[in-house]
């Protein structure tokens, strides 16, 4: 293993902020630039440093007892924003701005986009990329990988991380600001893999999550490394999911948690008023199917999305 700072710059308030990197097997000219794998770029994305720190430990010991293969070499980069991560702020924090809305970043642009820039410049030309993002909803979910729909995406390669899911969706105006969009349009093949939790430590989920990797790199040639085959995955389109939405705000009461199966009409919770105590709603399910998505916070807003629901495929 070898560390590197990738980028770093001093701050008058603190001390000097870095991204570090870490890589494994083979050095020099001849390497061949295998996967990259990113980790946390928000202040709250815990457990996805988590993952990656899991990631590092495994990858040495497996590059001690020779398990990279040929000229192969892997890059882990497990925090790209510990300066919001220290100071409990999720997005960057002298401006507020999110850096995976950055890529392919402007080394003379603000501070999020010259981070974007030197990590994206860094990561080009590898085979493979896979990032840890945050879920966009706040809540439960069950864990699955993404890839970016720019028209060279390749699903298939996404069913050999044995995750439950692979999900698609529509191409969003933002989705071109990410790092997984950017890197696919380079020639890399990215996905995002969505471990389950966020801002928690979840030591079940962030294995599942390790072993979803070193299992693709494993199928890809680039480990020798034994594991558990893992789920054939179904693909489904996020824009076929079924969203259960509050018909009123308040406190949220939640009866069941996610990849739960559901009937069309069951009561999945209730919304209580937060100065009587009453039941301003309830909240059943709009289909059949299995609960992929479940908000976990304690108050919910009017209109807000509850729950998704993965139709059964007779719906």
């Amino acid at each position: 293993m070898r560390k590197e700072t990738i980028y770093s710059f001093s701050s008058y308030l603190r001390n000097e902020f870095s991204i570090e990197g870490y890589w494994f097997g083979k050095e020099g000219d001849a390497a061949e630039p295998a996967a990259c794998i990113i980790g946390s770029m928000r202040g709250n994305e815990y457990q996805q440093l988590y993952i990656c720190s899991l990631l590092v430990k495994r990858l040495k010991e497996l590059e001690a007892d020779g398990a990279i293969i040929g000229d192969n070499q892997i890059l882990v980069v497990p925090c790209i924003n510990n300066f919001s991560m220290n100071v409990g702020r999720k997005y960057w924090v002298s401006d507020n701005s999110d850096i995976n809305r950055q890529f392919p970043g402007n080394k003379d642009g603000d501070t999020t986009s010259r981070l974007a820039a030197h990590l994206f410049e860094k990561i080009q030309g590898f085979r493979y990329g896979i990032h840890f993002p945050s879920f966009y909803r706040k809540g439960d979910f069950i864990p699955h990988v993404r890839m970016p729909s720019t028209g060279k995406e390749s699903a298939s390669l996404t069913n050999l991380f044995g995750l439950p899911y692979v999900v698609t969706s529509k191409q969003r105006n933002y989705d071109r600001s990410t790092l997984t969009y950017n890197l696919q349009m380079q020639g890399t093949d990215a996905f995002s893999v969505y471990s389950g939790a966020t801002g928690t430590l979840d030591e079940t989920l962030a294995k599942q999550a390790v072993s979803s990797v070193l299992r693709f790199l494993t199928r890809m040639g680039i480990l020798k490394y034994n594991c558990h085959n893992g789920y054939i995955a179904s693909i489904i389109e996020e824009e076929d999911m079924v969203p259960v939405k509050a018909d009123a705000a308040g406190f949220f009461r939640r009866f069941i948690g996610v990849n739960t199966e559901v009937c069309r009409g069951q009561l999945l919770g209730e919304i209580l008023d937060p100065y009587e105590g009453n039941i301003l709603a309830e909240v059943r399910s709009q289909a059949d199917g299995i609960t992929f998505f479940a908000a976990n916070q304690p108050t919910i807003l009017e209109n807000a999305t509850a729950f998704q629901i993965i139709k059964k495929l007779h719906e």
